[in-house]
């Protein structure tokens, strides 16, 4: 049976050329994501590795946990401390790290690295071996800077330029003293590090005479765990801990690898995407191959062949081209790595240097995926033409059991989407976590039941199609009629197309919803005219609202400022605001009391009063970070969203209780409104800061957008693969369709059905297949979105249903111009074959 499993695949390999690509795009998927996922881990972990050379224990401020009244904290790292932990016997040197925000601008005065990979640290003296000098010398005073290589690179800049550098609060403009290399990972990300001497760097961030961090260097002899011994020995344990620098590396590594993880998941779900799609194609080419040599699986159970056998042939030669697509998959997946590791690098990410990494995992994993994948795929068919009695397989009488089956499918079908839509439904009841796993549960359920109901529905749904078909002539009715003679074809073939487009729609109607809300959220909750804040979400210092609200045409103004306190014994974060002008700057729906806030008048949001039993004219008691306490009233509860909520309390209350305040941002009112002139006059008065972002409403919602529009489009290039195969599986179906019907098509000819009409009845029959599965995929994908977004409702309070209809448009035209294109080389083989010919073949 092996060999005769083995001539069957080389009669047919061009018949099986497509479930090979298709087995093959799905492998080279997974094999890639293996490839590129442990390349860049490993070049991750080793660049992570050296930055510990230059240490043995670090020692880190330990934060204290708050209790009772007092409200936790993060005590600071002194000289003290330093002088410490240099004195210890096994200590060779002790070296304080100082790190903060340091936003570079390039040329054009644009900041480098969107802001959240932008830091500062200090450089150690003349020699730092942390970051190795490539050009220039160590920096001195706030006139001098050291930048590395790769944003000196990107931006151009040499030594001796003048840059522009913002911190926590001044723009600079120091020279640039020297370059340096580093594999710090923010770096390596694409955003920037720039390096002050310790005592300009300590100033500058705030932290004068402390450290965030303290490095100590074992003498020789001296292992990290003892060192570590002697340094809890002298530190104080309840402000401090120590850490060794395996310990250290190790922890890194882990953070890495689950962050790989994270990734290499995501890839592979995609990836599982595309190979359940594959599986149709497989399917559906068994299924013909099967059908097309029934009298051949006949004949050698009528000369012996157990059904056993029968099966075992099938599988062989799903075996068989298995492996051949496993391997292709393999090869082609390894050069997707490649290609991923520099698409990042073309994005600006700076991967560092390592070797590919193909490990003896990838390799089982994607010749074991390529294999199983398709045996498991062919095993249906094979069981189903092991089971067909040799004398019926020699007739006509074992097409009458294909269609009785579809009894049975056609009520299992509507059980599972019964229940899919029961429990979809129930879901969408449930709060966010708890209704995702159902809502999950139910999504597959429903899609499989579409997918067993299809062969069902292709006859109602195709024969709408009928009056556009009418156009077309004969050849519009013979393709409407191909379309629904088989419809276990039909369905398998749509299906495939079906799934990628229920994920496609459902995440741009999730998407599109999403960003309405935020928009509505936006227009609602803010009267302001501008939101100024940070580019990587840092606090502002308070002398941002100061210069705002003495520049010209400014009405308002008022302070977003955050700070921990303790309510009856749990931390709770309070918002300082300007409470003579937060009422003219937000539109807040007040439901108890007044929107007062001033004095130990604050108001709350409603979750918050819910949560401490609290309504309008509520007492309750405060512990500041100080330690200090204050009574204070709830003068209102508001309705509160994702931007604004909490305890709202004037400024003037809040400040003689915090050491260094800042500001999350900034509203502003403004009497022009928003134009491009009072925007130039507000970042004039901050001095034309790079890291500061002045947003007026549309700003934000655009923002936001940009966001979404990434994420979608990145999603839709990882389901474009499902979409490929999908096109490969109409291909695949028609063009084997065009060899199991030659004699029919050789009749057609013969009667006066010309070549072209030929070519337009196949194509006619790809586009209403196409058409077929793309509306069932918009339908299903509407009706996930819906689902989903009831889930979403219960956290965004303005999220509501919006059908992006431009999109869904541009879907179905997306599945017709699927069905054209599958369809052009099949036709054009159709047209092409000789009559005669064809009319002599069985």
């Amino acid at each position: 049976m092996f060999r005769t499993a083995l001539r069957n695949v080389l009669a047919h390999k061009a018949r099986l050329l497509m479930t090979v690509l298709a087995v093959m795009l799905g492998v080279a998927f997974v094999s890639g994501t293996l490839v590129f996922t442990n390349t860049l881990s490993g070049a991750l972990e080793n660049s992570a590795a050296k930055g510990f050379d230059h240490v043995d224990v670090a020692v880190e401020p330990e934060y204290q946990e708050g209790r009772g009244d007092r409200v936790g904290r993060t005590p600071e790292l002194t000289q003290a401390v330093l002088d410490t932990s240099a004195r210890v016997p096994g200590a060779a040197s002790a070296l304080g790290v100082v790190k903060g925000f340091t936003a570079i601008a390039d040329k054009d005065g644009k900041l480098i690295g969107g802001g959240f990979r932008s830091e500062g640290g200090n450089y150690w003296g003349t020699k730092d071996p942390r970051y190795p000098l490539t050009a220039g010398t160590a920096p001195h005073g706030a006139g001098q800077v050291l930048i590395d290589s790769e944003t000196a690179r990107r931006a151009g800049y040499r030594v001796g330029d003048t840059v522009r550098i913002s911190v926590d609060g001044p723009v600079l403009t120091p020279r640039i003293s020297g370059i340096f290399t580093t594999d710090d990972g923010n770096v390596t990300a694409g955003g920037s590090l720039a390096l002050f001497d310790t005592a300009t760097a300590q100033k500058l961030f705030g932290k004068p005479g402390t450290y965030d961090e303290i490095d100590v260097k074992a003498k020789a002899g001296t292992s990290q765990s003892a060192l570590k011994a002697q340094l809890d020995a002298a530190l104080p344990k309840d402000s401090t801990r120590t850490t060794t620098a395996h310990k250290l590396a190790d922890d890194q590594a882990r953070a890495i690898s689950d962050s790989m993880s994270s990734m290499k998941n995501g890839l592979l779900v995609f990836a599982g995407i595309a190979l359940f799609v594959g599986t149709f194609i497989i399917a559906n080419t068994f299924t013909m191959l099967v059908a097309q040599r029934t009298k051949e699986l006949a004949l050698l159970r009528a000369v012996g062949a157990s059904r056993r056998q029968v099966t075992r042939s099938v599988l062989i030669e799903a075996f068989v081209v298995g492996t051949v697509a496993a391997v292709v998959g393999l090869v082609a997946g390894i050069g997707i790595g490649a290609g991923m590791r520099s698409l990042m690098e073309s994005f600006g990410a700076t991967v560092p240097d390592g070797p590919l990494v193909v490990t003896p995992g990838t390799v089982a994993a994607a010749l074991a995926v390529g294999i199983l994948v398709t045996m498991l795929a062919a095993w249906l068919p094979g069981r189903r033409a092991a089971k067909i009695p040799p004398v019926a397989a020699m007739s006509s009488l074992h097409a009458q059991a294909t269609t009785k089956s579809l009894v049975l499918r056609n009520t299992l079908g509507a059980l599972l989407a019964a229940a899919g839509i029961a429990v979809v439904l129930a879901a969408t009841t449930m709060s966010g976590d708890s209704g995702q796993a159902p809502m999950g549960l139910g999504a597959v359920l429903l899609i499989i039941g579409v997918f067993v109901l299809t062969p069902l529905l292709s006859r109602p749904l195709i024969a709408a199609s009928a009056p556009l078909l009418r156009v077309f002539g004969v050849a519009g009715k013979l393709a409407r009629q191909n379309s629904v003679r088989n419809p276990r074809r039909t369905a398998a073939t749509a299906s495939a197309l079906m799934i990628g487009l229920t994920l496609i729609t459902g995440m741009t109607v999730i998407a599109g919803s999403l960003q309405h809300g935020i928009d509505k959220m936006a227009s609602a909750a803010i009267r302001a005219d501008y939101v100024v804040s940070m580019a990587n979400g840092n606090g502002l210092s308070p002398d941002v609202d100061r210069k705002l609200r003495s520049t010209e045409g400014v009405t308002a103004t008022s302070p977003l400022r955050n700070a921990a306190s303790r309510i009856d014994g749990e931390t709770e974060y309070l918002t300082g605001v300007n409470g003579a002008a937060i009422g003219e700057l937000t539109d807040l729906k007040v439901d108890e009391g007044s929107f007062t806030v001033g004095g130990t008048e604050v108001v709350v949001d409603r979750t918050t009063a819910e949560d401490h039993h609290w309504s309008a004219g509520s007492h309750f008691t405060v512990s500041y970070e100080d330690g200090k306490k204050q009574r204070l009233t709830v003068a209102g509860v508001y309705e509160g969203n994702e931007m604004i909520r909490g305890i709202m309390l004037d400024n003037a209350t809040l400040a003689p209780h915090q050491s260094d305040p800042t500001d999350m941002q900034v509203m502003v009112k403004t009497a022009d409104g928003t134009s491009g002139a009072v925007k130039d006059r507000l970042a004039e008065a901050l001095g034309s800061n790079p890291a500061i972002k002045i947003q007026n409403k549309k700003d934000i919602s655009n923002e936001i957008a940009q966001t979404f529009t990434l994420v979608l489009n990145m999603l839709y290039g990882l389901l474009a693969m499902a979409v490929i195969v999908a096109v490969l599986g109409v291909v695949n179906t028609l063009a084997m369709s065009v060899f199991e019907r030659a004699q029919e098509i050789g009749m057609l000819r013969a009667i006066g059905l010309d070549r072209t009409g030929i070519k337009r009845m196949v194509r006619l029959e790809s586009l209403v297949i196409s058409l077929f599965g793309g509306v069932l995929g918009i339908g299903l994908g509407v009706f996930f979105g819906w689902a989903a977004g009831q889930l979403l409702g219960t956290s965004l309070t303005t999220y509501e249903l919006v059908l992006p209809w431009g999109r869904i448009v541009v879907f179905l035209l997306l599945a017709a111009v699927v069905g054209v294109l599958a369809a052009l080389w099949p036709a054009r083989r159709a047209a092409r074959l000789n009559m005669l010919q064809a009319i002599k073949s069985e």
